[in-house]
């Protein structure tokens, strides 16, 4: 994992000094993705840089990595992992080609040599990648099915910039940080979600993901190269469940390739759960130590924990249910609240936005003491998106809201920007412009039954939006502190396979997530199989609350913070005096109701 930089310009040289600091300062920004190492590439024509998070093969798979054939020479730089690198390896050695180590940097080099575009079609993965044709001077972009890895690009005159993160393209040479009317829809109608391509900032764009790009004299050229498509189901209640069984399970396997150690995140819920039990079978059947697992919990949630409907018990007693089973080596990292209210800025820094309060800061604090002991973790993310375990699946006001349902404070949202600016966005129509758009995307079969056609739209708002919204928080938290986060649920062959199952099927005896619970009925503890959704967790300790208020009553009472003229003060000055229910809604309802999601200190 990794971070990646570049710039092209086809009609200047630049492979002067200048270039070569500019391109430093950019790699720069990305050192906390990648803190082992780094290295650039410059040609006339193309400038390339990488900082390196070491997972597989450190001596042979440093970046930029360059490798000439039959004349030509092709240079990447990667920030991602393959799991279907040992395939792919066997398939090019019967073309010809040989290897000078073990890293997927190196496969998938020589994977587009050989398949050239079509290499999108072959990958297992996460990635988001460069390649530079010397020859053709030409730069091919690409990013993984679902988005999970990051890439952004600009163009400025006759330069096309690319990186990982938004940061380092701001600090290319007269790329300003301007947010225009669209940037305001998405910020206050959109956030913390964000329409996908769309990179906030004036003129910054998101490649799409299951996108590639090419880049050379004719412009920019992308394409999508997959999507989910709608197919009849066919295969029986038993066969369904083999089915998804194995490509879980293969997914998990996969995505335990490592060179450094490796753990879980364990919470205790369904999903951990299951992750946990295959990746620690995995290191019993092949002679390794217990594998390690992480929980994380807050000073004082004993005390302060309260019984909700959303939240009905803490993970403690579920979390030992799975050590007792499996016998891991088990650590809780336990946060305190001046901690996880003075993350809040770093976790907006690692987004380059806002994003989700305490729920980043939490993660990014999560990460940084668990990279103590560990480099790469596998989550359980995902698999609510995927099977269909989120309320608004089977709540008829989120389902017949008109809009995405888990953002719906529409009203408060335009309250929320000063009163001229408010004159002149209208976010409701830029929301409902996003929502029809994405819903036209959907493709309905004459053989789906009103459910199942009902469902297949609030999946495809859930798959394309809230999903990426998470990935990209998990990306961002885990990748600021030098952290590799996996997600096998999100395997894009699982995905396609569970997109097609019948709602009837998929919420089997009625539950969120009913199949996969049924799949895992023999496998997991049945206290934990039958555990009621719970979301991730949050400190119940009351000075949060506290200490978040005091962040934004200082900035709000500096007159001369520049958010003020953005924000509507004397609103907000309403919403701290009356511990946010002046703001009648969440901000946005992930899962449940969270009061510490109106608590997001703004940067003065």
């Amino acid at each position: 994992m990794c971070g990646i930089v570049g710039f092209v310009n086809l009609k200047q040289e630049i492979s002067n000094e200048n270039y070569k600091n500019i391109l430093t300062n950019m790699n720069n920004c990305l050192k906390q993705r990648g803190p082992d190492e780094n290295g650039t590439y410059i040609t006339n024509h193309a400038c390339l840089a990488h900082s390196r998070l070491i997972v597989v093969d450190p001596n042979g798979g440093k970046q930029p990595m360059s490798f000439s054939y039959y004349g030509n020479k092709y240079t990447i730089i990667y920030n991602g992992q393959l799991y279907n690198t040992d395939e792919l390896r066997k398939e090019l050695a019967s073309a010809g080609f040989t290897f000078n180590g073990h890293s997927d940097t190196e496969v998938l080099l020589k994977s587009y040599i050989h398949w050239k575009y079509d290499v999108v079609h072959k990958l297992n993965g996460i990635f988001a990648f460069a390649i530079w044709d010397e020859n053709n001077q030409e730069l091919f972009i690409a990013r993984d099915h679902f988005g999970i890895k990051p890439l952004y690009y600009h163009q400025q005159d006759d330069f096309f910039i690319i990186a990982s993160e938004i940061k380092s393209i701001l600090s290319f040479p007269h790329v300003e940080a301007k947010i225009d009317s669209e940037g305001l829809g998405e910020l206050f109608g959109i956030g913390p979600c964000h329409t996908p391509g769309n990179g906030l900032f004036k003129d910054i764009f998101e490649l799409k993901p299951a996108h590639f790009g090419i880049y050379n004299s004719s412009g920019l050229h992308t394409e999508r190269y997959w999507k989910l498509v709608s197919r009849p189901h066919q295969d029986s209640l038993g066969k369904t469940c083999e089915t998804v069984q194995f490509l879980l399970e293969d997914s998990i396997k996969r995505q335990l390739v490592s060179d450094v150690p490796l753990c879980t995140f364990l919470s205790g819920g369904l999903d951990s759960s299951i992750i946990t039990l295959y990746a620690s079978n995995y290191c019993k059947e092949h002679g390794l130590p217990p594998l390690n697992t992480f929980s994380v919990d807050y000073v004082d949630n004993d005390k302060n924990f309260k019984k909700t409907d959303f939240q009905p018990n803490s993970d403690n007693y579920y979390i030992n249910l799975m050590i007792n089973k499996l016998h891991t080596n088990h650590k809780s990292i336990v946060l305190d609240t001046p901690e996880l209210a003075k993350a809040l800025e770093d976790a907006m820094i690692a987004r380059d936005f806002p994003g989700m309060a305490d729920v980043d800061s939490s993660l990014l604090l999560f990460c940084k003491n668990v990279k103590q002991y560990a480099t790469v973790s596998l989550t359980g993310e995902c698999a609510d998106e995927i099977f269909g375990g989120y309320p608004w699946f089977f709540r008829e006001d989120a389902l017949n809201s008109g809009t995405f349902p888990w953002s719906i404070a529409i009203s408060e949202r335009q309250n929320l920007l000063n009163p001229e600016i408010s004159k002149k966005i209208d976010l409701k129509s830029y929301i409902d412009y996003r929502y029809n758009e994405s819903l036209d995307d959907v493709e309905i079969l004459k053989t789906d039954s009103e459910e199942t056609a009902e469902k297949r739209k609030i999946s495809h708002l859930t798959l394309n939006w809230f999903m990426q919204t998470l990935l990209d928080r998990s990306d961002r938290m885990a990748m600021y502190n030098g952290f590799e986060l996996r997600v096998p649920f999100c395997d894009y062959r699982l995905a396609e396979y569970v997109w097609n199952i019948p709602w009837e099927m998929k919420a089997l005896n009625g539950r969120e997530k009913g199949l996969l619970r049924y799949v895992m009925r023999n496998a997991l503890p049945s206290e934990i199989v039958d555990r009621k959704k719970s979301p991730y967790p949050k400190t119940w300790n009351p000075t949060y609350l506290a200490t978040v208020k005091q962040m934004l009553t200082e900035i709000m009472q500096n007159k001369n913070a520049p958010i003020n003229n953005l924000l509507n003060r004397d609103y907000i000055l309403q919403i701290i005096e009356t511990d946010g229910t002046a703001f009648t809604r969440p901000w946005f309802r992930p899962t449940y109701d969270r009061s510490t999601t109106y608590g997001l200190p703004l940067p003065s």
